[in-house]
């Protein structure tokens, strides 16, 4: 079995969660695309964690998790974030953790470039982490990136990295930046050294392990709509978040998913720049920031919030070719009386249920409605659909409905045991 769990809508839907909870059927969670720009939250008995980097799978002994081709890897976070959860008693060894040879090096001055970039635009900026994640998408389509499997093969190495900095610094020096090619040497040769053990062609491992019949899940980073292609260009990020490239960036592009499992939260969150046609504003949103705890996991930013939308979660539906969905954070409603639902957007003058690209998003506004909610109900302890108190019920299949997609789970609260499996 293989199986994609993907975000829906903007980021932050609770993947993080959901893959920790599924993994337990999984033999292998295969992260696919993606850096250290964003970050899972999970929830177990051993405490909270914050992954950006490895897969959500990691805090399941006997599961192994592959970080795959499409990643962008910043090698010193990930040598930190083993380290962390090493501190906290969870040890990887590399019987548990494969990372592709092909996989890019998120380097130093990618970082930099990212941050004097965010600087130069000012009130104009993109929203991005400056983690360096979109400069070194860039220099991996002009084949001018380093990748995991040259940490095994130095030989030459030192003037590749010279070659590549030497060019890098055209860009920098308009910054009055310069980077120096020892130094960017000897990063790679004292960050990667722990991590040399872990890099393997991860194609072969799991070509290999899919024909032996082990499950798969591969997870994403983001969601729809920061997709490249599909996403609110250019506030997006810069690689595919779409399930259909899951096998391609896991390593196994020949294989067909089996299964879609799309997550997408019961009200709007978004962190960072572009349209967000729901958004709330003052009181209402600080509300519902304070109740979901919407605050960015690898940024500590608050979260842009606003009320389930409609016309957007079933273009990201679409657009993943979800086959069911997790629903997330329904708990959180029970701290409003009402439950807000974007339900149309209206482009100059007009209705429209389509999700518009361009400068139609951009001039957007949202439709309104409000159903009858549940306010004050304690809905954590509920593991039916039966047990949920009938508004909250009502709400789940409107969802549904107006998506066009059967829900599946529904967590009803933050503990890895607190959902409801449909």
């Amino acid at each position: 079995m293989l199986t994609a769990v993907v975000g829906v809508n903007w980021g932050d839907e609770g993947k993080g969660r959901m893959v920790d909870l599924l993994s337990a059927g999984a033999d292998i969670v295969a992260r696919y695309q993606g850096g250290n720009n964003a970050g899972h939250t999970v929830v177990n008995e051993k405490g909270k964690f914050i992954l950006n980097l490895l897969p959500s799978g990691i805090l399941r002994e006997g599961t192994v998790n592959v970080m795959g081709t499409g990643m962008v890897i910043d090698i010193e976070h990930l040598r930190h974030e083993l380290e962390h959860l090493a501190e906290r008693g969870i040890s990887v060894s590399p019987a548990r953790l494969v990372i592709s040879d092909r996989a890019t090096i998120c380097m130093p001055y990618h970082r930099e470039l990212d941050g004097l970039e965010e600087d130069r635009l000012a009130d104009h900026k993109f929203g991005s982490t400056r983690r360096g994640i979109a400069p070194v998408y860039a220099d991996k389509y002009m084949k001018k990136a380093l990748r995991m499997g040259d940490l095994l093969h130095t030989e030459g190495l030192r003037e590749r990295v010279r070659e590549i900095v030497e060019w890098k610094n055209l860009t920098l020096s308009s910054y009055g930046h310069t980077a120096d090619s020892d130094e960017m040497y000897d990063w790679l040769m004292t960050n990667g050294e722990v991590l040399l053990p872990y890099i393997k062609d991860a194609s072969e491992y799991l070509s290999r392990a899919i024909d032996a019949g082990r499950s798969v899940m591969f997870e994403a980073q983001l969601g729809a709509l920061r997709d490249i292609d599909y996403g609110i260009y250019p506030y997006t990020s810069s690689s595919n978040t779409l399930a259909a490239y899951a096998p391609i960036g896991a390593g196994v592009p020949g294989r067909k998913l089996d299964r879609v499992i799309g997550i997408m939260k019961a009200y709007s969150s978004c962190v960072g720049e572009g349209p967000f046609t729901c958004e709330f504003f003052g009181a209402e949103a600080e509300r519902l920031r304070a109740a979901g705890g919407e605050y960015g996991a690898a940024t500590g930013r608050p979260r842009r919030v606003g009320g389930f939308d409609v016309v957007a979660s079933r273009y990201g539906v679409r657009v993943q070719g979800a086959t069911e969905i997790a629903l997330t954070k329904l708990d959180v409603l029970a701290a409003l009386p009402e439950i807000p639902v974007c339900t149309a957007y209206e482009i100059d003058g007009e209705r429209t249920l389509s999700f518009p690209s361009g400068g139609a998003l951009e001039r957007a506004k949202p439709v309104y409605e409000y159903l009858p909610g549940f306010e004050g109900a304690d809905i954590s302890g509920c593991r039916s659909f039966a047990e949920l108190p009938a508004a909250a019920q009502r709400y789940v299949r409107y969802v549904e409905e107006a998506v066009c997609c059967r829900i599946s789970y529904i967590s009803v609260g933050a503990e890895r045991e607190e959902y409801i499996s449909l």
